[in-house]
């Protein structure tokens, strides 16, 4: 096997399932059409997949191009490898419902997080600010 430096590694991977994690948190899994010099990818038959505890839900996507610069991990995956989790696959209204209700348990940890802070004289800015310092 010979090594091949940067994106062009990847070529032998085309036309292969793939789970990509991306910088916003979003697992999108699918098949590798297409890389460029940048790492751009193109998927088909994409699924963004979603995880809220024990249970998970695949979002139909269909043709999906990412960004380079928004991977953060990339892999293959084992199609003939029989599935051994322990997870519960439900439906799409289910799974939205569950992260939004994680999102506002979330939120309101946060709420709660600042007010402390702010009641002992410290404050935290916030991430949207950060890019201002």
């Amino acid at each position: 096997m010979n090594y091949v430096p940067g994106t062009a590694s990847l070529i032998d991977d085309i036309d292969k399932k793939h789970l990509v994690l991306l910088r916003d948190g979003r697992t999108l899994i699918g098949y590798l059409r297409s890389i460029d010099q940048f790492a751009n990818l193109v998927f088909h038959q994409t699924v963004e997949r979603i995880h809220v505890g024990k249970k998970f839900g695949d979002i139909p996507r269909g043709i999906f191009i990412v960004r380079g610069e928004n991977v953060v991990l990339l892999g293959e995956m084992d199609v003939d490898k029989p599935c051994d989790t322990i997870l519960q696959q439900v439906s799409i209204e289910e799974i939205l419902e569950e992260q939004r209700l994680q999102q506002q348990a979330k939120q309101e940890t946060e709420k709660v997080k600042m007010q402390v802070l702010k009641d002992r004289g410290l404050s935290i800015p916030k991430a949207d600010n950060l890019d201002e310092y």
